[in-house]
């Protein structure tokens, strides 16, 4: 590829709205260009990039048995009515209607698309096990895209998925998969941390996200290096304080005066934090199959109630939360969501929380109307007495509240937020916090979707049972924009020569562009792949559009080191140069070419 003749261009600074480096050199090397917020176009050097990368992708696809098929980016509305996702996801959806009136969803992924295929493609156990991929555009609405391809609304995605005949296969390609990530992602060049997640809309009974540590990531990673226990915040776990042994002491009232805040209020009785129970409103969103809960028993250990699913039988808009945690704790949104059934949660307002007959600042449950929310205490409330709370009567507070004696939770759980400086729920050393960016997840699905659609296989006897799914994916983009995040520095990126958007950068001056024409027939006829820079600029602006491109090795040949029979040669990531034989130099070339690609062979 020559520069002369290449699609876009270079830019000297970012334009403005790029926050984030990789967002910024993608932008300013030629690589991609926004359309729109969360909308991005791939010129040529980036589809290079990303051709090099879906490669990887394919190869490591085919190695565990996948087969390539296209799935439509448009869905019939009925399918994902039926698998309950239709209602259950929110404005992140696309959705149309078209000329015949019938709703259709804009892709967001492809599960309810490959159970239709399995129901009317398998029929018997001898089809199974299975698995099927494909690259295909996604759409999801995000309302805050942000950081570039970090987080976008458009976006390219692989998506796997797997098709058996009972767990134990599950199992085992859920375990292929496992590993051909960690394969991906060596061969880009990316390091990932491995962490255990929810399995949220999608479903399932197991989740893996494949973290690149960054402080750009917006996902909160807990990590143990003790153990090597990790995983998402959202569904980390420690280890819980042991119960307090006192018995429960009378309910005192006590004056507060401008103690809206938990800091406040210790501050001015004078104890911990961890001697108050926090209280916390939520709108939840409630799944249409949640059911009412009974209000949990009375409990003086931190076991969990059964996580009953709190809300009316046919529920269709919102109902209050009313969560309950030790003050120096915070509550975890998607445990909370998990323990009511919730498929959205939001802040509530002040006056949504008067007219449920609480007041904020100083809420607790106790005095609250039957109904008026739904109450759910985390285990640590559950098993401490004697916490101060709310009186629900503003600039007062109550002294030795005790969930189970003065009021009866709905739903006691687990719903609270692990941190770092928390001890390790495995071995008891102190947790750490690191942000990600999640460039990979793999699921568990099991029988969720073939149960809602009807995908079923006749066994060995005849007898009728649902197909055991899983479902994989690797963000495109997404994982294009870490590596640039990654592998960079003040002058551009530093691509690995497996994600490069050519092998060599070719750099010609003045007086050897006769010479360069040759070696660069010459390299691509051994095989390599070259970007020509034979513009007319001067070589300060080529060597500065070199590095930030950041092709991992430079050939420049100019007057002198023509007439000396020699080209120079460097690494992106090396600071120095060497020369060598020019009659040599495509030798030298395609050993450099070898050795870096060895780099990058997974262990």
């Amino acid at each position: 590829m020559r520069m002369s003749a290449l699609f876009g261009r270079t830019l000297r600074e970012a334009p403005g709205g790029a926050d984030v480096a990789s967002h910024q050199l993608l932008l300013r090397a030629g690589f991609i260009r926004q359309l729109a917020a969360g909308i991005f176009s791939l010129l040529p050097l980036g589809q290079r990039s990303v051709d090099r990368l879906e490669r990887i992708l394919r190869q490591e696809m085919d190695r565990i048995g996948g087969q390539e098929v296209t799935m439509p980016v448009v869905q019939p509305a009925d399918l994902w009515r039926a698998t309950g996702r239709w209602s259950a996801i929110g404005a992140e959806m696309g959705r149309l209607v078209d000329r015949g009136g019938r709703d259709l969803a804009l892709a967001m992924t492809h599960e309810e698309v490959v159970a239709d295929l399995a129901r009317t493609e398998i029929q018997s156990y001898r089809q199974l096990p299975a698995m099927i991929y494909h690259l295909q555009t996604k759409w999801r609405d995000d309302a805050r895209p942000r950081a570039g391809l970090i987080r976008v609304r458009e976006f390219t995605m692989l998506d796997s998925y797997s098709l058996d005949a009972d767990e134990a296969g599950l199992t085992e390609q859920y375990q292929a998969h496992f590993d051909a990530y960690k394969r991906i992602f060596a061969s880009c060049g990316l390091p990932v941390t491995i962490v255990e997640a929810d399995t949220g809309v999608m479903g399932g009974s197991e989740s893996h996200e494949y973290m690149y540590l960054s402080p750009v990531g917006e996902d909160t990673l807990i990590l143990c290096d003790a153990c090597g226990y990790t995983a998402n915040r959202q569904v980390a776990a420690f280890a819980r304080p042991a119960p307090i042994d006192e018995a429960p002491a009378p309910i005192e009232r006590v004056e507060t005066p401008g103690t809206t805040t938990i800091a406040m209020l210790a501050d001015f009785l004078g104890i911990p934090e961890s001697r108050t129970a926090k209280a916390v409103f939520l709108m939840a969103t409630l799944a249409e199959s949640a059911a009412p809960a009974e209000p949990a028993a009375p409990t003086e250990s931190t076991e969990s109630t059964e996580p009953a699913k709190a809300a009316e039988a046919a529920a269709a808009g919102e109902r209050l939360v009313l969560a309950v945690v030790r003050g120096d704790m915070d509550v975890n949104e998607t445990k909370l969501a998990g323990a009511v059934g919730a498929t959205d949660l939001r802040p509530a307002h002040d006056e949504e929380i008067w007219a449920a007959g609480a007041v904020p600042g100083y809420a607790s449950p106790i005095g609250l109307p039957d109904g008026a929310a739904i109450v759910v205490v985390d285990e640590t409330v559950a098993a401490t007495p004697n916490l101060v709370g709310g009186a629900n009567e503003a600039g007062y507070h109550l002294r030795n509240t005790t969930s189970g004696r003065d009021y009866q939770p709905d739903i006691v759980a687990d719903i609270v937020a692990a941190d770092a400086g928390l001890d390790c729920v495995r071995c008891g050393a102190v947790l750490r916090a690191e942000r990600g960016v999640e460039v990979g997840n793999i699921f568990k699905l099991g029988t969720k979707y073939a149960d809602a659609l009807g995908a079923r296989y006749l066994d060995a006897e005849g007898v009728e049972h649902p197909i055991v799914m899983g479902s994989y994916g690797i963000g495109v983009g997404r994982t294009l924009a870490c590596i640039a995040e990654c592998h960079r520095d003040d002058a551009g990126i530093i691509w690995p020569i497996s994600i490069a958007p050519a092998d060599v950068h070719l750099v010609s001056l003045k007086g050897a562009e006769e010479a360069a024409g040759e070696l660069y027939t010459a390299l691509r006829s051994a095989g390599i792949d070259v970007l020509w820079d034979d513009r007319d600029e001067r070589p300060g602006v080529k060597f500065a559009d070199a590095d930030l491109i950041g092709v991992p090795i430079r050939l420049t040949l100019g007057a002198r080191s023509l007439a000396e029979g020699s080209v120079e040669l460097k690494l992106r990531r090396d600071a120095d140069a060497e020369n060598v034989p020019l009659a040599g130099a495509v030798a030298a070339v395609a050993e450099r070419v070898a050795a870096l690609r060895g780099e990058l062979e997974p262990a």
